[in-house]
């Protein structure tokens, strides 16, 4: 473990997984705070479908930007590292251990990895255009043209990230140089962290689909409908209508499909999101995995991360 920098402690992996869970536990047994690494944590109001930890579920241990943003702010993996990066320092100032937790890879990624944001510029009339094109003509459609101009960033984003697309496209016309060259110039510098970096998942993926479907059922039976319909009546859903748990029931409220299709396709999606973080994570060879259908008691979560923990120190 290199010395002149300071450690810092990632818990990462697929929804549903327990990243919650074991965060939290890591952080009573090493004096740690919880910096959450969720796109969608970070709202305010959006707090069934994007899991937030409750109070019983944080034990008293500090988690930092969670629920801190109107909905209608606009939020950038460049404004999240700036946050993530201020709030580690303040950990660190008072002797605590910083532990990343989440989810969203393109947040953990662009934190741990130091990536340098370069001003890509904007245009707001091009960003509009691109959104009307996506809903006339569909995401798939869209990412067909991110193909065309830069097929390395198009290989990397889901078509139905429509946002990231947008964004991909919004840079290429701006700048005039593909969005993947400018992604790989912002990874020139060091990360400042020393970070040894968790996850968690199953070996047998049914395992991970059948979570998913029994927390939707569970986030349902807390009041998710009700949630979303007071998002839905507030403010037509504005960031929300970009999650997952609450997108999917615009139709039952307006009247358009069944409830139980729509939180049907609300496990569904759930399932492909996990696919997707899988396929991101998978990537980084640096991750020390969990294998949770591996696990015979709950406690050995833990013991297996401890001894990871352990042997990294030791390095």
């Amino acid at each position: 473990m290199p010395e002149n920098k300071p450690f810092v402690l990632a818990v990462v992996g697929p929804t549903a997984s327990g990243k919650t869970a074991l965060g939290v536990e890591l952080a009573k047994r090493h004096g740690g705070e919880v910096v959450s690494a969720d796109s969608m944590q970070i709202y305010k109001g959006m707090d069934i479908a994007s899991a937030k930890p409750s109070e019983e579920e944080m034990q008293g241990i500090p988690h930092h930007l969670i629920g801190f943003l109107d909905r209608s702010v606009k939020f950038s993996a460049a404004d999240y590292v700036k946050l993530a990066n201020g709030c580690i320092s303040d950990i660190l100032s008072r002797g605590k251990l910083p532990i990343v937790v989440g989810g969203t890879g393109l947040y953990i990624d662009s934190l741990l990895d130091n990536v340098k944001f370069s001003d890509g510029g904007s245009d707001e009339k091009y960003r509009e255009e691109l959104y009307s094109f996506a809903r006339e003509h569909g995401n798939e459609a869209l990412h067909s043209r991110l193909v065309d101009i830069d097929p390395t960033a198009a290989a990397s984003i889901h078509p139905n990230n429509l946002v990231r697309v947008i964004r991909a496209l919004e840079v290429c016309h701006v700048t005039g140089r593909r969005f993947s060259e400018l992604k790989a110039e912002s990874r020139t510098e060091e990360s400042p962290y020393d970070t040894l970096m968790i996850g968690l998942t199953y070996r047998d993926r049914q395992k991970l689909y059948d979570r998913i479907d029994r927390r939707v059922d569970i986030m349902v039976e807390r009041g998710l409908i009700e949630e979303a319909r007071e998002l839905w009546q507030a403010s037509g859903m504005q960031t929300a209508a970009n999650a997952i748990g609450y997108k999917e029931l615009i139709p039952y409220f307006e009247g358009k499909m069944p409830l139980v299709e729509c939180i049907d396709k609300i496990k569904q999606e759930t399932r492909h999101y996990a696919k997707r973080q899988l396929t991101w994570f998978r990537k980084n060879d640096r991750i020390r995995w969990v294998f949770l259908d591996e696990i015979n008691k709950k406690d050995e979560i833990s013991e297996i991360s401890e001894k990871y923990i352990e042997k990294y120190s030791k390095l």
